[in-house]
């Protein structure tokens, strides 16, 4: 993992000052320099970037023609009393969507009589439409198809409805067809110019738009205000993760506040009962985007990943029946622990899978199993394109082609889901597959497809080609990015409320990552989580408490996924974002990567502090009052500390000296390893990093190497929880790579065993980047 600190450049005085005005708590200069180098310059700029109400909105009708079609067309239906037919998505901002045009819609249409809504289910269907949904459609006698966050690509479903007298409407914001799509009218912020202010709109801000100029057009109808659809806009945005700039931001705004008002209401004042419960049980207070997109966001998601259908998320959404909305929010929290377990599940199956692959010479990981659910796919593809800095496919097979689509009902059809890196364009890299493909849709970062299994070779092989020519020799590599260093000092509540000047953030704007150098961790454990119910989630949450040389007291924090043992043992550097726990009432911050120290310097010194005993007198450092000397190799970071604390108070270096130890020859710990492994094998117990470590008595960055020569003489070496599973398979051999990669464990052992053969000579800054 490469980490890049973002380009600092120190913004002017008058700058500085101009932002205080907003965080009154604390001096502004961690807020100013974020808004500065991501572009906000100018006190008219920052006051429209921070208060939305000097920000002015650009009009529905900036969509030109397309929208005086759809206004038009949906006067012409309520004149006639046709029919009208609401085609939504299962993600959140299709859900979102579909629930914005049933309360905007419902105004000039009586919900259920003249106005319906169908949702594909994700687990049957693909995105956008089909034929059997149209047919279901024109079966209730509609005559009028509007879409939101889909259908801009469903060229022969489109012809397909107007063969049955219906009209469509496309609202959407996905990638566009060659040419304009036989319809009635399609509202698309893509085909704006990119630095218009509502190019990034999501499918539910498009919805929201088509809304706001029938509001317009037809003003005495409405019985109930616009802005009561804001609060499901913002989650639609947030969800979706568009760039929130333009009207995104000011549409994320408005929404996030109205949220907030609704939830403080009491239960029978609520506007909407099934968000205010939601928001109740993921324990979030929906004052800020976090809210969303890590509560309300994957709750509504789940619905579809566990159960296919989500319709009745959009009652959820919608009605005002308590009771009803209660019960359908329990649902959905019981929907997302089992995603949570599940999508553990397969991530454990795709590593597995991925130590199979050789990374260095696979640009794109395209991996299919039969068993894999399809609902959890697009999110452990994130995972896995993260880790490994490679746009990631993970297709799961099944019987699933149907006589209307293929004339071979015998045919295995792959369905699955793919996600990219910042530098891959996956949506032109997998489009120029597409005669291999059966379906295919997204975004340049996410994407689903579809295609034969017997096909997956031939797309696996062309996808990497590909992108290997386009790279240019250039190798991927998974990054992450630190916008501002800070010390354990300055966390709290006046950063946390300076930094939140910059939300909403999103795309375009992420929450800003800190870099918090030479730190230490303290009082860590972890547990399972529980569901509302209280039963066990297989879902894995690490807490502890960080501590620098900044100050006496520790901060809390948390890291999901991992467990204590994942947390280096000694000083480090970590990547983390600050948070406010509204369940626990306590700032802390949330772990995003962690790696040992990297000190210039350490760098510049290691080769002159390291010192052979035998051949020298330690002595003198006493004599000359300059040193304390621990004679015995200290065997845990607190006595370490101690004497760190009494150097620096007496301002001598400290000088740490042992006898020289038994160390076996590192062949001896190779074919030690070798036979553990067998026996693992053997015999399919578990074993943990640390019995490993303490048995080898080498370190995590030796054990890998190790776990990388064991990998090409055939063992397989799997994560379960916190626990290493070790299989043996001799046909997975490589006997061309095993010899180098021995060599590299044997020659890292052999530089630890010199390391403890001699004592040390180490200043304050540098000794506890050392694992002595």
């Amino acid at each position: 993992m490469q980490w890049i600190l973002a380009t600092t450049e120190q913004p002017p005085e008058w700058f500085i000052q101009t932002v205080k005005h907003y965080t009154p708590l604390s001096s502004g200069i961690f807020a100013a320099q974020l808004l500065w180098q991501r572009g906000i310059q100018t006190e008219l700029q920052l006051a429209a970037f921070v208060n939305y109400q000097t920000y002015q909105p650009a009009s529905a009708f900036e969509f030109g023609q397309e929208m005086y079609l759809a206004v038009n067309r949906l006067k012409k239906a309520a004149q006639a009393a046709e029919k009208v037919a609401i085609w939504g998505d299962f993600d959140a901002d299709g859900i979102t969507s579909t629930a914005v045009l049933w309360d905007g819609l419902g105004q000039f249409f009586e919900q259920d009589k003249k106005l319906t809504y169908y949702i594909p289910n994700r687990l049957k269907e693909s995105h956008g439409l089909n034929q059997s949904g149209i047919d279901n459609l024109a079966q209730q006698g509609c005559k009028l198809i509007v879409t939101c966050d889909t259908g801009s690509t469903n060229i022969a479903e489109i012809i397909y409805a107007q063969q049955l007298g219906i009209d469509v409407i496309v609202t959407d914001h996905h990638t566009l067809p060659p040419e304009r799509p036989p319809v009635n009218a399609i509202i698309n912020p893509r085909y704006l110019p990119k630095e218009h202010p509502l190019f990034h709109l999501s499918g539910v801000a498009v919805a929201y738009k088509l809304v706001e100029a029938l509001y317009e057009t037809l003003p005495d109808v409405p019985q109930h205000p616009l802005t009561d659809l804001l609060d499901l806009v913002a989650i639609g945005l947030i969800a979706d993760l568009v760039q929130l700039t333009g009207d995104c931001r000011y549409l994320a705004q408005l929404g996030i506040q109205q949220l907030h008002r609704d939830h403080k209401k009491t239960v029978t004042e609520k506007r909407r009962p099934g968000v205010g419960k939601l928001l109740e049980l993921c324990q979030k207070n929906g004052d800020r985007p976090t809210d969303i997109s890590f509560g309300l966001g994957p709750r509504i998601n789940a619905v579809s990943r566990i159960h296919g259908d989500a319709s009745f998320c959009v009652e959820l959404l919608t009605s005002r029946d308590i009771q009803r909305c209660h019960q359908l929010a329990e649902e959905t929290e019981l929907a997302n622990s089992r995603r949570k377990s599940l999508q553990k599940d397969v991530q454990a199956q795709v590593a597995k899978k991925l130590t199979q692959l050789d990374l260095s010479t696979t640009n794109v990981i395209v991996l299919e199993d039969p068993q894999w659910a399809v609902g959890v796919l697009g999110l452990v593809a994130g995972q896995i394109a993260q880790e490994t800095g490679r746009p990631t496919i993970l297709l799961s097979t099944e019987n699933a082609l149907s006589d209307s689509e293929t004339s071979d009902n015998s045919a295995l059809l792959a369905r699955g889901s793919a996600r990219s890196i910042n530098s891959v364009d996956l949506y032109q890299l997998v489009k120029e597959q597409a005669h291999l493909l059966h379906r295919f849709g997204g975004h340049p970062f996410a994407a689903g497809l579809s295609l034969l299994v017997e096909n997956i070779p031939l797309f696996t092989d062309a996808i990497n080609q590909k992108l290997r020519q386009s790279l240019g020799g250039t190798n991927l590599v998974p990054t992450v990015q630190a916008d501002l260093v800070v010390t354990v000092a300055d966390l709290g509540k006046d950063l946390f409320l300076e930094l939140k000047v910059l939300e909403p953030c999103g795309m375009g704007n992420p929450i800003p990552k800190l870099l918090i150098k030479n730190c230490w961790f303290e009082n860590s454990w972890h547990r399972n989580q529980q569901d509302f119910q209280g039963n066990k989630i297989q879902y894995i949450k690490a807490e502890f408490d960080i501590r620098d040389d900044s100050s006496n007291s520790p901060f809390p924090g948390i890291w999901w996924g991992h467990y204590k043992d994942d947390l280096p043992i000694g000083k480090c550097d970590c990547i983390a974002e600050i948070d406010y726990n509204s369940y626990k009432k306590r700032y802390e911050i949330r772990l995003i990567a962690v790696r040992p120290c990297v000190d210039s310097e350490l760098k510049t010194q290691n080769s002159a502090i390291i010192l052979d005993w035998r051949n020298q007198d330690y002595s003198e450092f006493s004599n000359k009052n300059s040193a304390l000397i621990i004679k015995d190799c200290p065997t845990n970071w607190d006595d370490l500390r101690a004497w760190l604390r009494k150097s620096v108070y007496n301002q001598q270096q400290l000088v740490i000296a042992w006898s020289k130890p038994h160390n076996p020859p590192p062949s001896e710990v190779w074919l030690n390893l070798v036979g553990i492994a067998k026996y693992l094998s053997r015999t399919n117990q578990p074993v943990t990093r640390i019995q490993l470590l303490e048995k080898l008595r080498v370190s995590d960055q030796t054990l890998h190497l190790g776990f990388k020569a064991l990998k090409y003489l055939g063992f397989t070496i799997q994560r379960q929880d916190r626990n290493f599973q070790i299989t043996w398979n001799t046909n997975n051999a490589s006997e061309t790579l095993v010899d180098n990669a021995v060599k590299q464990f044997l020659s890292a052992v052999k530089e630890e065993q010199f390391q403890r053969e001699y004592f040390a000579t180490v200043p304050l800054s540098i000794i506890q980047n050392n694992a002595f």
